[in-house]
């Protein structure tokens, strides 16, 4: 597999040579990273409001909680580690965070459309991508008027330049598709919102271009229908699911969100012609990785590691690290499995650390991109 990936962005950075004369070093430079999205990319966005994914999450890499929904690393973690940059703090954390390469403004549950219920009732973050917006154009203005006041803010806070210069990076709209699950909607009736799901997401990325953001990194969604905690609380007949174990419809939606997304994608390549767009086809890799697992080396795809109860080992209010009282002492109940090196889900709906790395490899293959290009070239267009 490593040689089969090396001959891969061999082959292609020989290719890109030959498409784009002008690409003729190894890297962009990119010398920051601003991250939007969920919890597919938080590293301590929803720990620093709502307090901290408690261990056995970080047990991996970190040996600690990091603010991250996994064991170790997310795939923004590996991004960051090939560009030669720190991993991102959260915007939202005050607590020892230096944002002179960058800041992440996702958090766990976020949606692109506001939220229309609060996170103590099960809904999503409140920080929704627009919230994210306004954090990241407040954190532009404000970082340079700090930042020239010398001293401490001008290690901590990003050069000016840093703006139009770094990677952009989004990697969220799934909890907009199981928010529609959360209310019992059909198929159907899921697809009618993604257009305006997709409006407000284009628009997004309209605004941070407008603020000078010109390379665009734009991961679509998850086959929803293949993840335990979708499986365990939203089932579907025997009939639908797949021969894999997956669920059809759920899956239906998702594939239909990455092809309207993908034509958005098309369509701000045109519109905002100064960038660069690159879109990944985050579905079509992670459906390898759950179809194809043994062969992969992996186990049990659709059994989370750190969990508790049912089939899934997932059971929606006894999350991972979740603890009982017992004789006065506190128990873990949820929580990891021994073999996390060789599992596909973390909690069910998260991945483990060795996931996402396997992920991450195929993301920067370019074999699964548009432009067929690995991460360093993303300022390609």
């Amino acid at each position: 597999m490593e040689t089969k990936l090396l001959l891969i962005n061999l082959v292609l950075l020989v290719a890109s040579s030959l498409i784009h004369p002008g690409v003729c070093s190894l890297s962009c430079g990119f010398p920051a990273i601003f991250n939007f999205g969920d919890s597919n990319s938080d590293t301590g966005g929803l720990s620093a409001a709502f307090g901290q994914a408690p261990y056995p999450n970080g047990r991996t890499f970190f040996h600690t909680p990091s603010g991250r929904f996994s064991d170790g690393r997310l795939i923004i973690d590996f991004i960051a580690e090939e560009l030669g940059l720190p991993y991102l703090n959260a915007f939202l954390d005050s607590i020892g965070s230096n944002f002179s390469h960058g800041a992440n403004f996702a958090t766990a549950g976020s949606t692109v459309r506001p939220p229309n219920t609060t996170i103590s009732q099960g809904g999503a973050s409140p920080i929704s991508l627009d919230v994210q917006l306004v954090q990241f154009s407040d954190f532009l203005t404000r970082s340079q008027l700090f930042r020239s006041r010398g001293g401490v803010f001008k290690q901590l806070l990003p050069r000016k330049e840093y703006f139009s210069e770094a990677l952009y990076t989004f990697d969220i709209g799934q909890n907009d598709l199981t928010a529609g699950l959360k209310v019992n909607m059909t198929t159907d009736q899921i697809k009618a919102y993604i257009p305006e799901v997709l409006d407000q997401l284009s628009n997004a990325i309209r605004k941070v271009y407008s603020k000078g953001g010109r390379r665009f990194w734009i991961h679509n969604t998850a086959p929803l229908g293949c993840l335990p905690y979708v499986l365990d609380r939203f089932p579907v007949p025997d009939s639908q699911i797949d021969k894999h174990g997956c669920a059809i419809p759920r899956n239906e939606i998702a594939r239909f969100y990455n092809s309207e997304l993908k034509k958005r994608v098309i369509g701000l390549r045109k519109e905002l012609s100064k960038a660069s767009f690159t879109y990944v086809d985050i579905y079509s890799i992670k459906l390898t990785l759950i179809t194809q697992a043994k062969k992969l080396g992996f186990k049990y795809p659709f059994i989370a590691c750190c969990g508790y109860g049912g089939k899934y080992n997932f059971t929606n209010l006894i999350r991972c690290g979740a603890k009982v009282m017992v004789k006065g002492k506190e128990v873990v109940l949820a929580k990891s499995c021994n073999d996390v090196s060789f599992r596909v889900s973390w909690d069910g709906v998260h991945f483990t650390e060795t996931a996402n790395n396997w992920i991450f490899k195929q993301i920067n293959s370019g074999a699964f991109s548009d432009p067929p290009l690995p991460v360093k070239l993303a300022c390609t267009k």
